[in-house]
C-alpha cells in the first residue's frame, strides 16, 4: 500500500495514532493537578517502565492536557551529560514569565524571575555546564547561597507561591529521571517536600527506567510516601489490538484475525513495537487487508529496522567487555537472571563483573528488579544480541 498514507509512527517519544490502554493513568494525573489547584493534597506521579512502553508519549500528553487546562509547565529531558540546574533554568525562567501575565501573580511571579537569577548565578560556581542567564537584579537572600538544596527548595517556594496567587499549578515535567545524579535527586525530593509542607501547587510528573525507584528511594528514604509509582507496562491483548486496527480502519484497511495475534506473539504488546510492525505491513500489504502472508513478509524489515535503530543505538554504547556480559545474559534467555548465573556463564567470578554490572546500569542498558537480579532494560534485547553476536563470542 502507499507509504504516503501509512498512518503508523514508530520514533522515540513519537505519538501513535491511537494512543490505548493508558486512559486511568491520564485520568490520574489530571486528579492529581486538579486536587493541588484546589489547595488539597495529592502526591507527585513517576511512571516507571523499560524502554519502548510509551512513557514520553504519556509524559507529553499529560503535558498537553495541563497546558490546555491553564497549568503552568516545565519540560526537560534529564540527560547523562547535563546538571539539573542547568536543565531546569531556562525552562522554569518560561514558566515564571507565563505566571507573571496573570494580574494577581505578576509581583510573586517577577519575585521568582529575580529569584532565579541570583539561583543561576549561585549554582554557576558548581555547575559549569550553565550557560542560561536572568538579566534581572537578584532578590537578595532568596535562593542565592549556593547550596542546591536550600537554593532550590526556595527558589521553588516562591515559585508555588506565584502559582497559588494564579490559582494554577506549577508542574515540572522530568523525562529519562533516571539520569538524574543522586544529590542533585535529592535537593529536588528536598524541595518537593518541602512545598508539600507548605501546601503550595507545585508537582513533578517524571518518567524513567525501572530502576528509578531504588533511585529515588536511595537519594532520600522519605521519598516513597512522596510519590505514586505507575508501572507502564506492554499493552493488552485488546488495547494492542486496537492500537493496530484502529489507524487502519480510518483508512479503510483491516487486518485479519491471524496476522493480529501473529504481531501480537512476536511484539508480546510493546507499543513501539506495534508501530514498527503496522508500519511494516502498510508497506508490505498489496490491498485493503492485512493478512497472515502480510506479516511473514514484512517481519524481516521490521526486525532490521529495529535493529538498525532501536537496538543498535544502545549497543554502541557499550564496551567489548560489557557487550560480552550482555551476551551472557542473552544466552540464558529474556531474564531477569541471577547475578551468578551471569557471572558463570562468563567463566567468572561475580565480584570480577560486578563493576560491568554496575556501568551498564547507570547507561540504562539493564536494571535489578530485586537483590541480586539483572535484567534488560529493552524488550527482545536478548534476540537481538543473538542475532548481532551469533557465536555469543
Amino acid at each position: 500500500m502507499d507509504r504516503r498514507t501509512n498512518p503508523y509512527a514508530p520514533g522515540a517519544g513519537t505519538p501513535p495514532p491511537e494512543l490505548v490502554g493508558r486512559d486511568a493513568l491520564i485520568e490520574d494525573a489530571e486528579i492529581a493537578l486538579d486536587r493541588l489547584r484546589n489547595g488539597l493534597a495529592t502526591k507527585s506521579l513517576l511512571m516507571v517502565g523499560l524502554r519502548g512502553v510509551g512513557k514520553t508519549v504519556l509524559l507529553n500528553r499529560i503535558l498537553l492536557d495541563a497546558e490546555e487546562r491553564g497549568f503552568a509547565s516545565v519540560l526537560i529531558e534529564a540527560p547523562e551529560d547535563r546538571s539539573l540546574p542547568a536543565a531546569l533554568a531556562g525552562p522554569l525562567n518560561s514558566a515564571f514569565l507565563q505566571l507573571s501575565r496573570s494580574a494577581a501573580a505578576r509581583e510573586l511571579a517577577r519575585k521568582a524571575r529575580r529569584s532565579l537569577a541570583g539561583f543561576v548565578r549561585a549554582m554557576k560556581v558548581s555547575y559549569e555546564d550553565i550557560t542560561f542567564s536572568v538579566d534581572l537584579d537578584s532578590e537578595e537572600g532568596v535562593a542565592d547561597s549556593g547550596d542546591l538544596d536550600t537554593d532550590l527548595a526556595a527558589l521553588l517556594q516562591v515559585a508555588g507561591e506565584a502559582a497559588r496567587a494564579s490559582k494554577t499549578v506549577l508542574v515540572l515535567f522530568i523525562d529519562e529521571m533516571q539520569y538524574v545524579p543522586e544529590k542533585q535527586l535529592g535537593a529536588l525530593i528536598t524541595a518537593l517536600h518541602r512545598i508539600a509542607q507548605r501546601q503550595l501547587p507545585v508537582a513533578l510528573i517524571g518518567s524513567g527506567l525501572p530502576q528509578l525507584v531504588g533511585h529515588v528511594g536511595v537519594a532520600k528514604s522519605y521519598a516513597e510516601r512522596m510519590f505514586s509509582f505507575p508501572e507502564i507496562g506492554p499493552l493488552s491483548h485488546d488495547a494492542a489490538r486496537k492500537a493496530l486496527e484502529a489507524p487502519a480502519n480510518r483508512l479503510g484497511v483491516a487486518y485479519q484475525s491471524d496476522a493480529l495475534d501473529q504481531i501480537l506473539r512476536i511484539t508480546e504488546g510493546y507499543p513501539y513495537f506495534l508501530q514498527e510492525w503496522g508500519s511494516a505491513c502498510w508497506t508490505a500489504a498489496d490491498g485493503p487487508t492485512i493478512n497472515l502472508a502480510d506479516v511473514e513478509a514484512a517481519s524481516p524489515a521490521a526486525i532490521g529496522e529495529l535493529d538498525s535503530t532501536f537496538f543498535r543505538v544502545r549497543f554502541e554504547r557499550t564496551t567489548p567487555f560489557e557487550r560480552r556480559y550482555l551476551r551472557a545474559m542473552a544466552q540464558l534467555g529474556p531474564g531477569p537472571h541471577r547475578s551468578g548465573e551471569i557471572a558463570n556463564a562468563m567463566g567468572r567470578l561475580v565480584q570480577r563483573v560486578a563493576p560491568t554490572r554496575s556501568n551498564l546500569i547507570k547507561k540504562g542498558m539493564i536494571y535489578s528488579p530485586a537483590h541480586g537480579d539483572t535484567a534488560f532494560t529493552v524488550p527482545l534485547f536478548d534476540q537481538y544480541l543473538k542475532r548481532t553476536i551469533p557465536d555469543g563470542s
